[in-house]
């Protein structure tokens, strides 16, 4: 089997590499092209991993004819590419072009609808597409499949994700991932599904405690724009069990909430949207995000080491054999040295996964949510072997 995978040196993309080069893999594994714009990165993580079977490629998303090469010959293309740098639907078409499947990490939403409105004609050309298949969205997706899949008939499902961290504060603003993704998170607003239709919300609202055990504590969640609630109603073995409300709340960590709160209260949740400074025209994004880097190179020193938990769970309410229960599945991610060198492993391990049961299993031509294409039978298993602590309950109402 051979992989592409676009933007395959960058923080997610690097993680896929080091889990698809691991002693966990379900499928054989003869070629991973990573494809990115920076060759030293490339450089760096194969002198890392020392594994042959690594191929790298100097991408240029705006060059078709080198997106193309990029692409071709493999049986899956992984799309890392940050979702909001505008090349989503260009390499979801060139994946097309090329007959090649195509699995990209979705995130927010923004390109989700659009992509899975070309169901048919990937269907027509025999060419899969699984979009949206990281932890949050992705394994997540998987979570309410599972929920849903125990209930007869379902009234509503509220999907929630925490983080927390443990260790000294840290002095040093670090994204837990991309900055662009988490100002959308906090700035703009979310589409929810309540009374069985679509809605729109406003930035920060649906706030709701909920106390979990340590270290996360006592949590405020939010809602945020994410791609789960604009599928997962609407499935099939969903949908059709009768759903009227989905949810999606995020939490972060406590003073880091804090943080992305006041930036957005400064005018950064404008952030592509540009300001002159001594006459030149800039993005509050480019400037951010150079002021964070400059930041953490020049502070190293005082950064503390710290550990991350994440708690990804989801609550259905429902009936089964005709009475009312709540059903609730969660993954917990904890501290392990496994995960050391990744800088997100939920995502990475997750879309690993999801990686390989695209090529393990018969391919369905089409475009499709994760919890359309994948079963928990199949998922939860192989999150437990990345030592991912998978638990449900029912409880009787």
């Amino acid at each position: 089997m051979k992989i592409s995978i676009l933007g395959g040196a960058g923080l997610m993309g690097a993680g896929i590499v080091r889990d698809l080069v691991s002693d966990r893999t379900i499928v054989d594994i003869t070629s991973i092209r990573i494809c990115d714009t920076s060759r030293e990165r490339m450089e760096s993580l194969a002198a890392d991993l020392g594994d042959p079977r690594l191929e790298l490629f100097d991408l240029d998303v705006t060059d078709p004819a080198r997106l193309a090469k990029a692409i071709s010959g493999a049986d899956l293309c992984i799309n890392c590419v940050p979702t909001l740098l505008g090349f989503q639907m260009t390499i979801f078409e060139a994946s097309l072009s090329a007959k090649v499947a195509y699995m990209d990490l979705g995130g927010l939403g923004t390109f989700t609808v659009k992509q899975i409105a070309e169901h048919a004609r990937f269907k027509a050309a025999g060419v899969t597409a699984v979009v949206g298949v990281g932890a949050d969205p992705g394994m997540s997706n998987v979570i309410c499949r599972a929920v849903a899949d125990e209930l007869d008939t379902i009234e509503k499902i509220n999907l929630y994700w925490a983080a927390e961290l443990t260790g000294d504060e840290n002095p040093i603003l670090m994204p837990p991932y991309s900055v662009s993704t988490v100002l959308a998170e906090y700035a703009h607003p979310s589409t929810q599904f309540f009374d069985g239709k679509h809605v729109e919300c406003a930035p920060m609202t649906g706030r709701e405690v909920i106390d979990l055990p340590e270290p996360w504590g006592r949590c405020e969640f939010m809602y945020s724009p994410h791609s789960e609630q604009l599928t997962v109603p609407l499935a099939d073995g969903i949908r059709d069990k009768g759903i009227r409300e989905f949810t999606w709340k995020l939490h972060l960590p406590h003073r880091e909430h804090e943080a992305w709160v006041g930036l957005v209260k400064a005018g950064f949740g404008d952030f592509n949207d540009p300001v002159e400074i001594g006459g030149v025209s800039v993005k509050p994004l480019d400037v951010l995000n150079a002021v964070i880097q400059r930041n953490i190179a020049r502070n190293p020193h005082r950064i503390p080491q710290q550990e991350s938990s994440e708690i990804h769970f989801a609550i259905g309410r429902g009936l089964k054999d005709g009475k009312p229960v709540e059903v609730r599945y969660e993954v917990i991610v904890t501290p392990d040295e496994m995960y050391a060198p990744y800088v997100d492993a939920g995502t990475s391990m997750s879309a690993s996964i999801a990686a390989q049961l695209v090529l393990k299993n018969p391919k369905r031509p089409g475009v499709w949510a994760p919890e359309e294409y994948f079963t928990a039978a199949d998922f939860f298993p192989e999150l437990e072997k990345r030592r991912f602590k998978v638990s449900h309950s029912v409880k009787a109402l």
